[in-house]
């Protein structure tokens, strides 16, 4: 490292120092210091009070400062939206003072900050899974909050999100002629979000894939995969018997039908040449 770097390391230092001391001075009480976090995030100073309040956590340990400076430590980097800090600090309270009055809101919280964390539909979607848990978890243990209601609408859209992630892979399969990878994905977002947008879709989408998987068999397997064509239009048919896709799936059923009728002459004109 040269002269320069050094000099710049140290002016860094110097700063930084300046700039804790300034927040929370060595000889402050903590209930002095606790104040200053108070009137930094109370004026919306966000980052200050974080580092203020994480400093009592440290200094103030088994005190009510520290207890009250942990809430607004979460909740400062909640109002940050830096939401992967904020849901560490909420699970550490959580984990210090599982009695305080305020659990519920902190449950809250917490699952707040894994859903805003969630990503777009195409990318890893393990914080919506989380979240999800966390919601379901949220109305389990307060069935009477006034929250249940909106964390079950949030439940509903990230497992929304889920489905649609499925569904486009069973799309991509579908165009790519992966027949059974489709099917499998399709099956997916019917079976584990039926109440999702895209579960008749996918259902609808089901019944064609199997004709076009017959279409393009060796003949042993064509009748099989054609029945499942036709099984699934009965699925649908019992799922959504009003729906405007019905008059789609009744025309897909009457070819899966025909191609069992298809099958099944070629299979009696093959047995008929055998035997003469």
């Amino acid at each position: 490292m040269n002269k320069l770097s050094y000099l710049f390391l140290f002016v860094i230092l110097i700063v930084t120092a300046c700039k804790s001391s300034r927040l929370v001075n060595p000889g402050d009480p903590i209930n002095v210091s606790y104040q200053k976090g108070i009137d930094r995030y109370e004026a919306e100073n966000y980052e200050e009070a974080a580092e203020i309040f994480e400093t009592i956590t440290r200094i103030g340990r088994g005190t009510n400062y520290a207890q009250d400076a942990q809430y607004y430590l979460a909740e400062s980097y909640f109002k940050m939206k830096r939401y992967i800090l904020a849901e560490a600090e909420y699970t550490r309270f959580i984990t210090y003072y599982p009695r305080d009055p305020k659990r519920e809101e902190i449950d809250y919280k917490k699952a707040l900050s894994l859903y805003y964390q969630s990503p777009r539909y195409r990318l890893d979607q393990t914080s919506t899974k989380k979240a999800i848990e966390e919601f379901q978890l949220f109305n389990s243990r307060y069935p009477n909050s006034d929250l249940v209601q909106e964390s079950a609408e949030k439940i509903n859209e990230l497992r929304a999100k889920l489905a649609r992630k499925y569904f486009e892979s069973a799309e991509f399969y579908s165009r790519t002629d992966q027949y059974k990878a489709a099917t499998i994905y399709y099956d997916l977002v019917i079976d584990r979000y039926p109440e999702s947008k895209w579960a008749e879709t996918a259902l609808l989408k089901q019944i064609k894939t199997y004709i076009d998987y017959a279409d393009n068999s060796v003949l042993s397997k064509q009748i099989e995969r054609y029945n499942l064509a036709i099984s699934n239009y009965e699925k649908y048919i019992q799922l959504f018997p009003q729906s405007n896709g019905r008059g789609e799936a009744e025309s897909l059923r009457d070819n899966a039908e025909k191609g069992i009728n298809s099958v099944e002459k070629t299979i009696s004109e093959i047995a008929k040449g055998q035997t003469n």
